[in-house]
């Protein structure tokens, strides 16, 4: 069973909320999960917000979405629900289209793939006062949860990445914001205790993630909060997470022992924080929804039984 909607678990001091990465992406869309009537994107938000209370939107990492796509996102979800956005993916420094960048801003000569390098100052600007822009209708209704800094892979630790995730995260305020890191130099014994003190200095959220382990992009399973809220991402375990597509990159399913551990560790993470965000990020046809779905009602029945 479910959650009452739109007010999270409460366990011990904090609360608890379980989403999903994306609520219409394609593979979703085509497993059946939505019923045949909720055949619209109002019909699947409003389907998608009676089961959770929040949602991560990571087609924003693709595009800065128009400040009409936000608006209607606010006004079709309930009052509570709230939306994670994982930000631009030029602004945390992935090669980007330029296909992906707004008509206006596109610079005059560029390859077919830019990093905010190759912008003048002022385009830079101008892009995060749009990305400013779509966030502020959430804002405004209250719905907007924490904007995802998702670094590369590439992105190591070190003196100069810490200035240029201090630097970011200060374009996004006052949003809240969360860190996602995917080099493992970050939690080394030698730099795990200086990466956690730096994100409580800065108030950024560090992403406490479960991921396939043995890659350059691996970070092990810690779980700390460093700001409000702690955030914990499910990318599931995956043998094709270094060579597969997208589809198989993320094909896992969590089991129901795997779950009963996690619903432990979420319950001690959610007391040292006010709030914790739960994202399932397994995302191959439904099987995110239906992993959420079990976490959430193991959380639910913890929070129940005391």
């Amino acid at each position: 069973m479910w959650a009452a909607p739109h007010r999270g678990i409460t366990v011990h001091m904090g609360e608890i909320r379980v989403g999903t990465a994306s609520w219409a992406d394609r593979m979703l869309l085509d497993s059946g999960w939505y019923p045949r009537e909720a055949n619209t994107p109002a019909g699947r938000l409003a389907y998608y917000a009676e089961r959770f209370d929040l949602v991560e939107a990571d087609t924003t990492f693709y595009a800065i979405p128009p400040v009409e796509t936000t608006t209607a996102w606010a006004h079709r979800s309930p009052a509570g629900f709230l939306f994670n956005i994982k930000a631009f993916s030029l602004f945390t420094g992935h090669p980007t289209p330029v296909t992906a960048l707004p008509r206006d801003l596109r610079p005059a000569r560029s390859a077919d793939r830019v990093r905010p390098r190759d912008l003048s100052p002022e385009l830079l600007d101008e892009a995060w006062a749009r990305f400013g822009d779509a966030l502020r209708p959430l804002e405004s209704a209250g719905k907007l949860g924490v904007v995802l800094l998702q670094f590369p892979p590439w992105f190591a630790y070190g003196a100069a990445a810490k200035r240029r995730i201090a630097e970011t995260a200060r374009r996004c305020r006052p949003a809240r914001v969360a860190i996602e890191l995917r080099h493992a130099s970050w939690l080394t014994p030698a730099n795990a205790v200086d990466t956690v003190e730096f994100l409580c200095r800065e108030d950024l959220s560090f992403v406490c993630v479960d991921m396939p382990q043995g890659h350059a992009s691996s970070l092990p399973p810690v779980l700390v909060a460093t700001a409000e809220p702690a955030v914990m991402r499910f990318h599931g375990h995956s043998d094709a997470w270094a060579g597969g597509d997208r589809r198989d990159k993320f094909r896992y399913a969590y089991s129901d022992d795997e779950l009963a551990a996690w619903a432990g560790r979420l319950r001690e993470l959610a007391d040292d924080a006010d709030q914790l965000h739960v994202i399932m990020n397994n995302c191959c046809g439904d099987q995110a929804q239906r992993d959420a779905q079990r976490l959430a009602g193991l959380l639910t029945r913890a929070a129940a039984a005391g």
